[in-house]
């Protein structure tokens, strides 16, 4: 193994320069340190550095020499090597503090936080946008060459988001519709109107919380599934990999997943719409005196299938909605664990507000079209 020459300095004279020569490596770190905590760069005076038998230099080195060189960095030195000046320039760079962010306070601080959400937002609902135009974009190469279709994975979907959430989509809506039945006829019972509770339980459901309340748990459920798997995908790079089979993962993984929300949740509203009268039913009957055969009646005399119609109508919306965002942040998720909860959390705060955005806009305008 060569020798090496211990890296040293002489001066400054009395132009203030300084001479150096050796090696300026880890191994003789510890000595130049030391002779150079005896020499302060300022008060020493030196004005120039001939490098010009400098010999080795690695970053241990490299940052003593910026030390003696003091806040002038590179150009103080002379004959500096390219080689050094490189290395010398990346240390100084490594070394450099961050820039102190700005201190807002106060009112402009307010401001700027409300100026990012809002640019968030507006990001956010154009990367969905782009999706959405993603998936017309692949649905219709799809539909049109049966070799393409994926009707395994496709019924695979609709067991998991359809059939699967079955208890718990009748559960909720029967409890729900009980709940409405309750507080119906505690007001209604002061104006001696009761039998007008049936209306209100069918109304309710056949047009807003039937599907609503379903949309919301597909959300919670299905949509959080769906930005898991896939971000767990993501991960593990298995979407890199379908990319480098030559297979698009958007007809892989998001058009079946979107198929299946669209012919899950409308069958999942139609039971919740059945499950909700249900439980209305039972609670007339018992609380109210009124008998199932009356309650039916009643609802077959006074609602017309219209209000049917206008729920239903609402659920491929919502399921499409569903099914992008969902799919969308998993393609979002970076690689870590921490990013696929964070993604899963999003998916279904995003998802339970586009619902509840479009039910109301929905509303509105079934109210002006008189419908």
């Amino acid at each position: 193994m060569a020798a090496t020459t211990p890296g040293s300095f002489q001066g400054p004279d009395a132009q203030g320069r300084v001479q150096l020569s050796g090696d300026w490596t880890l191994a003789h770190a510890t000595r130049l340190e030391r002779a150079l905590a005896a020499l302060s760069a300022r008060e020493a005076g030196v004005q120039r550095i001939d490098a010009q038998a400098l010999g080795k230099v690695d970053t241990a080195g490299a940052s003593l020499l910026l030390q003696l060189a003091g806040g002038a960095g590179l150009e103080q030195f002379d004959a500096l090597a390219p080689r050094h000046a490189r290395l010398l320039a990346a240390v100084a760079q490594a070394d450099a503090e961050p820039l102190p962010a700005p201190v807002r306070e106060g009112v402009g601080d307010f401001i700027a936080g409300i100026g990012a959400a809002v640019l968030a937002i507006w990001r956010d609902a154009l990367r969905l946008v782009s999706f959405l135009g993603l998936l017309l974009a692949t649905l219709p190469r799809v539909l049109v060459s049966p070799q393409r279709w994926r009707v395994a994975p496709w019924v695979v979907q609709i067991h998991q988001t359809g059939l699967n959430a079955v208890p718990i989509i009748a559960l909720l809506t029967f409890l729900v519709g009980a709940v409405v039945a309750f507080l119906g006829a505690t007001i209604l019972r002061e104006f001696g109107a009761t039998l007008y509770t049936v209306d209100l339980i069918a109304f309710s459901f056949l047009r807003e919380f039937g599907v609503l309340l379903t949309a919301i748990m597909v959300a919670g459920r299905s949509g959080s599934a769906f930005t898991a798997q896939l971000g767990s995908m993501k991960s593990r790079e298995e979407i890199d990999a379908i990319r480098t089979l030559g297979m698009d993962p958007v007809q892989v993984l998001v058009v079946p997943r979107a198929l299946a929300l669209l012919v899950s949740l409308p069958l999942l509203t139609v039971l919740a719409m059945l499950s909700g009268i249900l439980g209305g039913a039972v609670v007339c009957a018992l609380a109210l005196d009124i008998s199932p055969m009356m309650y039916f009646s009643r609802i077959h005399d006074t609602l017309e299938v219209r209000h049917f119609w206008v729920g239903m109508s609402k659920a491929p919306l919502f399921a499409l909605m569903i099914a992008l965002i969902g799919c969308l942040e998993g393609f979002k998720v970076a690689g870590s664990a921490e990013s696929v909860g964070k993604h899963t959390t999003s998916s279904v705060v995003q998802s339970i507000f586009v619902v509840i955005l479009i039910d109301a806009l929905a509303a509105v305008f079934f109210m002006e079209m008189g419908w």
